[in-house]
């Protein structure tokens, strides 16, 4: 089909635009839809039959009067311009500059919904990244090629955590810090500029690419920028050798605009109204992370997923669980004591931990400390519920070492400065300080030669 204009659409609502009677249009074609002040909107092909063709526009239908509407079919998928210069730069969902600075010009462009990577070419993840975070370093591990989910709530300071990932993030052994792709979705004018200045006064701007839908844009929007922000993740990783940091929040702003258009569409809904087909389309934006064999650039994922009413059953938190490789879940309760990152360790986990830690990683006990500092933690909040019950005075001795293991676990291991940058050494030596608050014979998941070298409990003098 040849690049063709057509008026009169037959219908417009909630983003959508309906058009009958236009013959050769393929699913996902890129559109202009021009008004009648000559103003152009974007907008990609959703449905075609030979029927009706629906229309999805970016920048909503609002003001759209059908009689004065012009629609042009460019017989071609979005696609994204890619270069070096991407980083450093801010854009909006369709890779528009948004920082009043000229567009990006080049020959190479890429069809933003990507191409499916072959199984066999996948590499596995592997390769710890510290994070400076101890919380993350010592007890889920992120590793390359990952994708690990920070689980939020409203009002918690899942920002403040993301921000400090990407200014500390680094692979051990190498002195260059991920790049980074940085995707937000319905983000608050105050949130935006909280980011950009950050990464501008902690001279990380010139190593990030931004993508940003603001709260006031356009949701219809929401649902092609993830692919566009992850479009360029693979030039920059895959053309360039370089390991990429892809930030994505929040993904249950994408996943409510996705629903709006569903119902908009007439599919039928599911769990709490969202399409049935949500998990499988969730799944081909966070898929995209990864390795590819004789690459050495990779993608690295830290989605960003609101639970609302801090339900982590919600069908975006629970889908995305399915598909990722753990989550860090933060908590209310420790956020209100004023604990900072409030990451809430029992229901938190990294599944690709056990493959980048451990002697020719981190250190040769980590794999053993981390577990150790679990099931010690567990413990703990099993006697600190019973002493709420009972009181401190009634317990055993080691019932109360335990009370203030955790209280020290909490406030020395957990809590630290939003710009407080730990090696994974520094994390180490301070679990073992923790772990040297209880006797060596109830440390049963640490090596004999562990608690020789590590432990100083004073029951050993």
């Amino acid at each position: 089909m040849k690049e063709k204009e057509y008026r009169y659409a037959s219908a417009a609502r909630t983003g959508l635009l309906f058009l009958e009677g236009v013959p050769g249009v393929a699913f996902g074609d890129r559109v202009v839809i021009r008004d009648r002040h000559g103003r152009k909107r974007n907008g990609q092909v959703i449905l075609s039959s030979g029927e009706l063709v629906m229309v999805q526009v970016l920048e909503g239908t609002d003001d759209l009067n059908l009689d004065d509407t012009w629609v042009r079919f460019l017989d071609q998928p979005f696609e994204l311009p890619l270069s070096p210069d991407l980083l450093g730069r801010v854009f909006n969902g369709i890779g528009e500059p948004r920082d009043e600075r000229p567009p990006i010009i080049s020959r190479l462009r890429r069809n933003v919904n990507g191409e499916p990577v072959n199984p066999v070419a996948r590499a596995y993840p592997r390769e710890f990244i510290q994070t400076g975070i101890s919380a993350i370093d010592g007890l889920n591990s992120l590793v390359r090629g990952q994708k690990l989910p920070i689980f939020s709530g409203s009002g918690l300071p899942h920002n403040r955590l993301v921000a400090q990932i990407v200014r500390q993030s680094r692979l051990l052994g190498e002195e260059s810090r991920f790049v980074v792709v940085f995707a937000a979705m319905g983000l608050s004018y105050s949130d935006a500029r909280f980011f950009r200045e950050d990464f501008e006064n902690n001279g990380v701007l010139g190593n990030v690419a931004m993508f940003i839908n603001l709260a006031d844009d356009p949701p219809i929007e929401r649902l092609i920028l993830p692919r566009t922000a992850l479009t360029a993740a693979e030039y920059l990783a895959f053309d360039l050798d370089l390991h990429v940091l892809v930030v994505l929040t929040d993904m249950t702003y994408y996943a409510e605009a996705l629903r709006e258009v569903a119902t908009a569409k007439g599919d039928v809904p599911t769990r709490k109204g969202y399409p049935g087909y949500l998990y499988s389309d969730m799944a081909e934006i966070y898929e995209r992370a990864g390795r590819v064999h004789k690459r050495h650039g990779s993608i690295t994922m830290v989605p960003v997923v609101s639970m609302p009413s801090d339900d982590i059953t919600h069908p975006i938190p629970d889908l995305t669980g399915y598909i990722t490789e753990g989550q860090i879940v933060l908590s209310r309760e420790l956020d209100n004591q004023n604990l900072y990152p409030p990451v809430n360790i029992p229901p938190s986990l990294s599944r690709l931990m056990k493959d980048g830690i451990g002697k020719d990683d981190t250190r040769e006990d980590h794999p053993r400390v981390a577990s150790q500092l679990y099931a010690a933690y567990a413990r703990a909040l099993e006697v600190r519920n019973l002493a709420s019950i009972i009181g401190r005075d009634e317990l055993p001795d080691l019932d109360r070492r335990y009370l203030d293991f955790a209280d020290q676990f909490e406030q020395r291991f957990l809590a630290q400065g939003p710009d407080e940058d730990r090696s994974v050494i520094q994390t180490l030596n301070i679990a073992w300080e923790l772990l040297s608050l209880l006797p060596g014979e109830v440390l049963s998941r640490v090596s004999e030669a562990d608690l020789a070298r590590y432990h100083h409990w004073e029951g050993n003098k």
